[in-house]
């Protein structure tokens, strides 16, 4: 097995892997951006490479919750119409991103993307795409049961039909990320893990920097990308920022199995990975712990709690020093430890009996599957809005401060065009697309919610 493979091989990032960025302290940039994910790396990378001074704090590692926990998949398919646009700069972006962080390890591959319909309902949501997908000239296509039977010869299930864009692809999310984070350091971007945002630093009401647990940092501008972290963090800022988060598990499983792509059906979703295994995870379980913000945001979400209610597993509080834990404080001084360094880095715990049904699943599709094993498995934290789209947007409010998070498990395919969007947006250009969508007071300002694609 190659480098690159054994490199792919690994598991998600935490709080046990290595340190690798820690840059000192400036006094004054352009930009700090607050949380390593991808959303944050990428937009360090673009404003790095148009020589703009950008800071980026990470208060635990680069990658280390949702972006490197996803399940992989760079897809356009099912996305929301207003993502759309977006999400096919992203497919361009990371055809050519390898060579951009002269790093092979993105392992970006355009295998395609598979839904697989085993319901009328299914077919009818997948026409209803269509409609969208002829709009902006995707490759995307519906296959007949005949047409998709080559591609699924010992598929041991009932299936109607599948909705496939070919040109929709996957990474390995805890490989390429903090490539691309070495590449924005490359450029000239200042990263520092272990180096929690504590506050923001005002002045006449206006944005000036952010106070670290390291010390101050001035700045013309601030960006907020802290993921399932996000809301806690705007709240202490006086910013009533309606997200909660979900937990979801995956595994990785040796099997043996004739597949080479990515596809789900409404239980299962499963891609083949680089170094051979698979990655599993199941489509309709995931988990929200209660906490303070569930019912502080039950109004805006009420939606989605109807439209999830059957796939949605609720436990009665979340654990300690989680963002929505109870005894999480919601309030604190600059000078005072903040919930962000007690928790560097979300490890939800996985639920062993997820882990058996995701197996049982692949098993019953798969015959040949009898002798899967899982070699690693892991837990993350979904941040989501109450319409499934991210915010992306400069809060009126509050000038020189920006908000990009909500991303509702779609993040890591689409990091690199909103790092690119967010890059230009910061230096007063065009974003290149209508982005009412994300506006951040639509969920204030009497405008109906209207939910995108789950998934």
């Amino acid at each position: 097995m190659s480098a690159a493979h054994r490199e792919a091989g690994r598991g998600p990032i935490n709080l046990n892997s290595p340190q690798q960025f820690s840059a000192k302290l400036p006094d004054k940039v352009d930009v700090v951006i607050i949380g390593g994910g991808i959303i944050g790396v990428s937009t360090a990378l673009y404003l790095a490479e148009q020589k703009k001074r950008v800071f980026l704090c990470e208060k635990g590692r680069i990658a280390g919750e949702q972006s490197s926990r996803n399940w992989g998949w760079i897809r356009q398919q099912g996305r929301d119409a207003a993502e759309l646009p977006l999400m096919k700069e992203a497919i361009q972006i990371w055809q050519g991103l390898a060579r951009r962080c002269q790093s092979k390890a993105l392992h970006f591959e355009q295998q395609g993307i598979w839904y697989l319909a085993d319901c009328e309902a299914d077919l009818e949501d997948f026409e209803a795409f269509m409609d969208i997908a002829r709009e902006h000239s995707l490759d995307t296509q519906i296959l007949g049961l005949d047409d998709l039977q080559p591609h699924f010869p010992k598929y041991n299930r009932k299936l109607l039909g599948a909705l496939h864009t070919p040109s929709d692809g996957r990474a390995e999310p805890w490989v390429a990320v903090p490539a691309m984070a070495k590449a924005a350091e490359k450029a000239g971007a200042m990263i520092r893990e272990h180096c929690a945002v504590r506050n923001l630093l005002m002045s006449a009401g206006t944005v000036q920097g952010v106070i670290t647990e390291s010390g101050s940092i001035e700045a013309e501008q601030v960006v907020l990308a802290g993921g399932a972290w996000s809301s806690l963090f705007a709240k202490n800022s006086g910013i009533n920022l309606p997200q909660l988060s979900v937990l979801g598990c995956a595994a990785r499983v040796e099997a043996n199995i004739d597949f080479h792509s990515n596809a789900l059906d409404n239980q299962l979703a499963f891609r083949r990975r680089l170094d051979g295994g698979f990655n599993i995870a199941l489509c309709d379980h995931h988990d929200h712990h209660l906490g303070p913000d569930s019912f502080r945001h039950s109004w805006p979400f009420r939606q989605m709690m109807l439209a999830s209610w059957r796939h949605t597993h609720l436990h009665l509080k979340a654990p300690s020093n989680f963002p929505d834990g109870w005894l999480t404080p919601r309030h604190w001084n600059p000078d005072e430890v903040s919930p962000f360094e007690r928790q560097r880095v979300l490890e939800p715990i996985v639920d062993q009996a997820v882990i058996n049904t995701m197996i049982q699943r692949l098993k019953d599709r798969f015959p040949s599957a009898g002798t899967a094993r899982v070699t690693h498995a892991w837990a993350g934290m979904i941040d989501a809005t109450p319409d499934v789209v991210p915010v992306i947007d400069q809060l009126p409010q509050l000038p020189h401060f920006w908000i990009a998070t909500g991303f509702s498990g779609h993040g890591f395919g689409i990091g690199p065009a909103i790092g690119r969007i967010l890059a230009d947006l910061l230096q007063g250009k065009s974003a290149k697309y209508d982005m009412t969508r994300f506006r951040f007071n639509r969920f204030s300002d009497g405008s109906s919610i209207v939910p995108g694609p789950a998934l």
